[in-house]
């Protein structure tokens, strides 16, 4: 049974590029080639039927019934014109007749001489080559339609591509910053490479495999590095790849990738961007959920349910909206273990940034523990640009190793926009500008609950941005309480208050900031219960109708009194804050004019300025937020 087998995995498959002739085109070519073979023997016979004797040909000579005629080695062919009636001959010659030339000159015939074709050249001439150019067209469309064959057949293979455990290797080596799903992905490189460790005493390998964060935090380098921690193959298909136009494409497609998984077991199918198939059944859709992409799910759910785990396939899925799957995709006995990707603290950063500094060249000036500290909330994509960015950086102005004035450039670059050095503003449209960021600056640097203020520029950056207020956190946090939103929300303010103090004026320069301002007010009044009047009730942001499991899902149900009394203590909180940071800029309106007229003069004042103009600033405790403040409002 074992040889049999053996032989089995060996027999090759027919190529499935050159399709098999039917009968009914088989018969249409032996018609055709019959035909032609016809044609050339009647034409043969109609050359035989105009032969005549070479005595009538020199009799017909004589009597001036001979107009033209074509003389060759072994044959004459004419015209002649006999009772009137004008008709082609042909005749074979006598080699002996001398006088052909002088009879047909004394009776004004024209002639011409011609070398014979034997009848192997008349055959290849008037056959051969017709039919080797029937066989050369007729190939032509068989391959074209075997291409189209092809193609249509090709719709139900999947498109996945495969990593195979040999080359270079992506190990845990280069990942970074998520030790805590290393973890757990370190236990299923385990499950692959020794199943009988956990199913001696009767336990099951985990199906799948959920890979759930933000973008860029490195779930596909996780899944990838888990294969090749492995050593086994790995199947790489994006979600969107399933569904085309044709109905049933998906489901096929799906199908055929475990089968290829199958037969590559132990290894690993990776299908990033799972939302794209895996959504809610009927999200979305008021007419019914029957589609293609439904389809394409309830053939996933088939095959996760139809495999065992005992074959050593495990299946891995990324997505950053894990609350818009289908819950039969998520149930145990599916995707088994959900593993979350948070973004990375401060010591992951710079680990991160470890990474991808290899292949950098740096100053021995440069410090990733700052770089680190400076880009709270960045993930490891965020990271790996910013290298990037500040080695283009230092080539760009020819240096022999990246400084880190590069990275600083880098990381303003990320989180405000590039610089916009030619935009011409006039003077006073500047000094708004100046007394805008420097109204920022002022009042966040007297709060004491309020992030350092690292930077603060004039320069216009990005999109709409004038200038802008960089504030860098002290260390990690992921709680906020109302104190500090509320020192937040008066920085926000802050630019508006002080173009009003100075120029008894106001601009549009503020747009960003108040639009920021307004749905922080809000999140703190409906959602976080930080109102008295609205009390302990949280009403998020209404989802958009594509995200929502049906038709009503509850979100944004209240009345139109309770959203009049939320906008009314939204005014109410942004009106006393933008108060409470004019007062403060009352208080110190010398130091704000220093500082407008110092960023008039150097554009971009860093935090070691700020210190010598407005002195150290004043904490009641080290606080970070996940993700660092940006006031660009200009």
């Amino acid at each position: 049974m074992a040889k049999k087998e053996k032989g089995k995995q060996k027999k090759v498959p027919p190529p499935q590029n050159i399709p098999e002739i039917e009968p009914k085109t088989k018969y249409l070519f032996i018609i055709i080639l019959a035909a032609f073979l016809l044609a050339f023997f009647l034409h043969k016979m109609s050359a035989k039927s105009k032969e005549i004797p070479y005595s009538e040909f020199r009799a017909m000579v004589s009597k001036g019934e001979v107009t033209e005629c074509t003389v060759g080695q072994r044959v004459i062919e004419g015209k002649a014109v006999v009772k009137g009636e004008e008709k082609e001959f042909v005749t074979l010659r006598v080699e002996e007749d001398k006088e052909l030339v002088d009879l047909l000159e004394k009776h004004k015939v024209k002639y011409t001489g011609t070398e014979d074709q034997s009848w192997f050249y008349q055959l290849f001439l008037t056959l051969i080559i017709p039919l080797i150019l029937i066989i050369l067209i007729w190939n032509f469309i068989f391959k074209r339609m075997a291409g189209a064959g092809d193609q249509v057949m090709s719709f139900g293979r999947n498109k996945a591509k495969l990593y195979a455990s040999v080359g270079e290797k992506i190990t845990f080596k280069d990942v970074a910053g998520i030790e805590d799903a290393q973890m757990e992905m370190m236990e299923m490189v385990e499950f692959l490479k020794n199943p009988q460790k956990f199913q001696r005493l009767g336990g099951k390998i985990p199906k799948g495999v959920l890979l759930v964060g933000p973008p860029g935090t490195g779930k596909t380098l996780l899944a990838k590095a888990t294969a090749g921690e492995a050593g086994v193959p790995f199947f790489s298909m994006n979600g969107s790849e399933f569904v085309e136009m044709f109905v049933g494409v998906g489901a096929a497609r799906v199908r055929d990738l475990f089968d290829q998984a199958l037969k590559k077991a132990p290894c690993i199918i990776f299908i990033d961007e799972i939302d794209a198939i895996g959504r809610h059944r009927g999200a979305g859709s008021i007419v019914g959920g029957n589609d293609e992409r439904e389809q394409t799910l309830n053939q996933l759910l088939s095959e996760m349910d139809g495999f065992s785990s005992k074959k050593g396939v495990i299946i891995m899925a990324a997505t950053n909206r894990p609350d818009v799957l289908d819950s039969a995709l998520l149930r145990p006995g599916r995707f088994d273990r959900q593993i979350v990707l948070h973004a990375p603290d401060l010591a992951g950063r710079e680990a991160i940034l470890n990474v991808h500094i290899r292949s950098l060249t740096l100053s021995p000036e440069v410090d990733l523990h700052s770089v680190a500290a400076r880009t709270p909330g960045f993930v490891g994509a965020d990271l790996s640009f910013i290298c990037n960015e500040a080695a283009l950086l230092a080539a760009r102005n020819d240096k022999d190793a990246i400084e880190m004035s590069d990275f600083d450039k880098a990381i303003d670059r990320v989180i405000a926009g590039p610089e916009k050095t030619n935009r011409l503003i006039s003077q006073k449209e500047k000094e708004i500008v100046a007394f805008h960021e420097a109204g920022h600056t002022i009042v966040a640097h007297f709060l004491p609950r309020t992030d350092p203020v690292t930077r603060v520029s004039i320069i216009p950056r990005g999109i709409h941005a004038l200038g802008v207020t960089m504030q860098t956190p002290i260390e990690d946090r992921y709680l906020m309480t109302k104190s500090e939103l509320e020192e937040k929300l008066c920085t926000l303010l802050g630019g508006r208050s002080a173009e009003e103090l100075i120029f008894n004026e106001i601009s549009t320069g503020a747009q960003n900031d108040l639009r920021n301002a307004t749905e922080l007010a809000r999140s703190m009044i409906a959602e976080y219960g930080m109102n008295k009047k609205i009390g302990l009730i949280s009403f998020p942001n209404a989802a958009p109708m594509f995200l929502r499991r049906g038709f009503y899902d509850g979100q944004g149900a209240y009345s139109e009194q309770t959203s009049y009394e939320i906008e009314e203590e939204v005014k109410a909180v942004l009106s006393e804050l933008y108060d409470k940071a004019t007062t403060i800029l009352k208080e110190h309106e010398e130091m704000l004019d220093i500082l407008a007229n110092a960023l008039l003069q150097k554009e971009t004042i860093e935090k070691k300025e700020l210190i010598e103009l407005l002195g150290p600033k004043k904490v009641l405790e080290k606080r970070n937020r996940e993700q660092g403040t940006v006031n660009s409002g200009q």
